[in-house]
């Protein structure tokens, strides 16, 4: 009789999960209301159609309680490189929301606590917003001050970098060569500012800091915080689509991430600060999410704090609260609610405000290289838009294929156990060759700013060798226009483009090796400097084609004189940081709307929407990965992209285990299934099972000739109770029949039995064997699954984790299944 209730009430839970949208809830048992909110154990409910049976059998087992009244700490919990289950945890917060509300009657102290609740989301982004603020407005102070430390040192103020050091001397510009307040190291040393042995000194003591700065970042990574490697994205990215990676967004982590980026960018090495900062911001999130239990104790919640988190990474470091938004919303967020974009928009908006507060490049804005020219653009300047934006599409294609088969060797040889030899080595070779040329010396970000900028009459710089005559129109209002209208490169232009050239394929080539050395590095400021130079270079291209012809009829538009056309190259350029960037990244909304934030004009929109989309194709025509894309998939990480469509014909039952055969390929037999009854099994049984298995979780039956499903319990969980109850619980002992039904025998001359009905999951997802793949794949999108039972004629037949259907995917696609490591 009791075998009978017991599957009759797990056949009604079965129901209610394999999809009935009103199988849930609005009724609790006396027994759940037992239940501690805090410990996360799911409560069951049934929908209006079963609420009396629901109240028979909650009062046919009021009077008996459960053996572990408290359950034990660590219950609803993660193990370190696991998935999370998204529905089992919103269940929770729901839940807890419910608990709340019902208590809010009850005094005044409850009110409170509910509107507590009801603000704590706020609150936490902006504490999160202010920290990702306060903590790149000192890197930015920081990186900038060592970058200088390379080539000289403020005499009268060593804490001050060279543009502020400069600011105190009058006529002089913080550009000038001859700024006496900035002493370089051939001067320190007793030597003069120019000359050959000037140049021996500089070039030793460059390359002698950016060495040190390396190895400092390389060891600071390698001691405290190995995670703080790398640009971080590709993990974000996997951490948000619910993978748990203990640590990765940890306080240690935090620190080392932030010293290690300014040393990084510091050393002059082919990487910049952009993209780690969105590794930093959402250490700040899961910092400052602990201290909301909402948050700090509810995986699938901290995930919302986390999105909101990256979103100000990207707002400092472009200086695009907008496109921050946009960048979480369509690169690295995988659930992203409503409410979500509500709170990231304001934890960018807190971020950007006190960045801009810090004002760390003292030009008022948020970044180096912002632009502030309102030039025009011509639609026949479409025709080189469309170019660049196929240059950058190769070049993405070319990085990301290069990249990762580098970073593959790196992982398949002995080359991966010297992490730190590759970084010294790779800094010496940067530092070597970036040196005699003027623009690889710089900083990757002021190079930037040089490209995008426009030339005019106070730029004496060879990039602004223009054959014009400043003099004879210096009172003339037509002169405003002549002296920053197109005209005659001169020779300072020619050596520039030649300089310009060899920066391109340097930069191209060192920043495929640089890019995944075990030290913090990005990829957004590298990939645009390249675009940027190709970008220039072509916009003196066309410019000189216009100039020469001038009077063609194509050209009409762009010249009203021989004197007087307007091309701008710095837009070129602009236009080819976001290709480039583009290609490499995949990135299109986002990416126009950082670049526009970052221009400050609204013109330029067309010219980068185009770029940017045919990047896209050109890239994708090439390969579908994006650069982070194909980073996770080189890892393992078990990250299901929603953007990929799956067009395969198989069932569940060729992938799900135990199975027959395995990806097509030669048949073998797959262990049994490990299954747990409900009613049948002691405790050193269960423990037996526990140890000569590695599975995440077990689907519990009735019994194994019946196999009727009765629901699913988590691994760490069943650990946790076990333990706990033979440590702490009056007589269980191995011999105790363990229940995960209300419905226990009485054996007065037995042991105690345990009771652990509070832990399993009475409704997991389950589906049939005949169940199309391409159905299940959107499940586990859509929903979040970490793995779903499968059944026959309401009968368990086996089990499909979100590996398995990662590893099936990579098999159609003629990947490696084996390469997916995690679960």
């Amino acid at each position: 009789m009791d075998e009978s209730l017991s599957r009759n009430n797990s056949n009604m839970r079965r129901e209610g999960a394999n999809g009935n949208v009103d199988g849930r809830f609005s009724a609790v048992s006396t027994d759940d209301e037992l239940l501690d909110i805090r410990t996360g154990a799911l409560e069951h409910w049934h929908d209006s159609d079963e609420e009396e049976n629901a109240k028979n059998l909650s009062s046919s087992s009021s009077n008996l309680m459960d053996t572990l009244d408290d359950l034990p700490p660590g219950i609803g919990q993660y193990e370190d490189f696991h998935t999370i289950d998204w529905l089992r945890d919103i269940a929770r917060d729901r839940m807890r929301h419910r608990h709340i509300i019902k208590k809010k009657q009850e005094g005044i102290w409850e009110k409170i606590k509910s509107a507590h609740d009801a603000w704590s989301g706020w609150v936490c982004v902006l504490l999160v917003g202010v920290a990702a603020g306060l903590c790149a407005g000192i890197i930015d102070i920081g990186a900038t001050w060592m970058s200088d430390l390379k080539e000289g040192i403020c005499a009268e103020a060593f804490w001050l970098n060279r543009e502020q050091c400069c600011w105190s001397v009058s006529n002089t510009d913080a550009n000038d060569d001859y700024c006496q307040q900035w002493k370089t190291w051939s001067e320190i040393f007793g030597g003069s500012r120019s000359g050959a042995g000037s140049y021996v000194v500089t070039y030793f003591i460059y390359m002698l800091w950016a060495i040190v700065f390396a190895m400092l970042a390389a060891l600071f990574v390698r001691v405290f915080a190995p995670y703080a490697c790398g640009s971080g994205i590709p993990e974000i990215k996997t951490i948000l689509s619910g993978f748990i990676i203990r640590g990765y967004l940890g306080k240690w982590t935090l620190l080392t991430k932030s010293v290690g980026m300014m040393l990084a960018v510091s050393a002059g090495l082919s990487l910049g600060k952009e993209g780690p900062f969105v590794h930093v911001a959402s250490c700040c999130g899961n910092v400052f999410s602990y201290l909301f239990p909402k948050y700090g104790t509810n995986e699938a919640k901290k995930r919302e704090i986390l999105s909101a988190a990256s979103a100000a990474g990207v707002s400092v470091a472009f200086g695009a609260p907008i496109g921050g938004v946009l960048f979480s919303l369509e690169e690295v967020s995988y659930y992203f609610p409503l409410k979500t974009l509500w709170r990231s928009f304001f934890c960018a908006l807190a971020a950007a405000f006190v960045l801009r507060s810090i004002n760390p490049f003292g030009n008022d804005h948020l970044v180096m290289f912002y632009v502030e020219y309102n030039e025009p653009w011509y639609i026949q300047e479409l025709i080189p838009f469309v170019l660049i934006g196929v240059l950058g599409g190769l070049y993405g294609s070319f990085f990301i294929k290069a990249n990762i088969a580098w970073c593959r060797y790196r992982k398949n040889s002995k080359l991966g156990n010297y992490p730190i030899i590759e970084v010294l080595v790779v800094t010496f070779v940067t530092a070597l060759l970036s040196y005699p040329n003027q623009y690889t010396r710089l900083n990757t970000s002021e190079l930037i700013k040089m490209l995008v900028g426009r030339c005019g009459p106070e730029d004496d710089t060879d990039l602004c060798d223009y054959k014009r005559n400043y003099s004879s129109h210096m009172l003339n209002q037509t002169s405003l226009k002549t002296m920053t209208s197109s005209t005659v490169i001169g020779d300072g232009v020619y050596k520039a483009l030649w300089m310009l050239a060899l920066a391109l394929v340097f930069k191209g080539i060192i920043t495929v090796f640089t890019f995944g050395i075990k030290i913090p590095c990005g990829l957004f400021i590298p990939s645009m400097a390249v675009g940027a130079i190709m970008g220039r270079m072509i916009g003196i291209g066309v410019e000189q084609i216009v100039v020469a012809n001038h009077d063609n009829p194509f050209f009409e538009n762009m010249c009203e004189s021989k004197q007087f056309c307007r091309i701008t190259p710095g837009l070129y350029a602009m236009v080819g940081a976001a290709a480039a960037l583009g290609g490499v990244t995949r990135m299109t909304v986002s990416l126009v709307v950082i670049m526009f934030e970052l221009t400050g004009g609204l013109q330029y929109i067309v010219p980068l929407m185009v770029a940017s989309m045919t990047s896209k194709w050109v890239g994708d025509a090439l390969g579908k990965e994006g650069i982070y894309d194909a980073h996770i998939l080189l890892n393992g990480y078990p990250y299901l992209d929603s953007k990929e469509e799956f067009t395969h014909t198989t069932l569940a039952s060729d992938v799900m285990r135990p199975r027959c055969a395995r990806y097509g390929s030669a048949v073998r037999n797959d262990p049994p299934l490990s299954v747990i009854t409900q009613d049948s099994m002691t405790v050193e049984e269960v423990d037996h099972v526990l140890k000569s298995t590695s599975h995440n979780g077990f689907p519990v039956i009735v019994s194994r000739e019946s196999q009727y499903l009765v629901g699913f319990v988590l691994r760490r969980d069943l650990n946790l109770a076990l333990s706990n109850a033979l440590k702490n619980q009056d007589g269980i002992v191995y011999n105790s029949i363990v229940y995960f039904t209300n419905h226990v025998t009485e054996n007065p001359n037995g042991p105690a039995p345990l009771k652990l009905r509070k832990i399993i999951d009475m409704a997991p997802v389950t589906i049939t064997d005949q169940t199309p793949m391409e159905m299940v794949v959107e499940m586990f999108r859509k929903l979040g699954l970490r793995q779903t039972l499968v059944t026959h004629k309401g009968r368990l037949l086996g089990i499909l984790t979100k590996k398995d259907v990662l590893r099936h995917i990579a098999h159609l696609e003629n990947q490696d299944p084996e390469s997916i490591l995690f679960n």
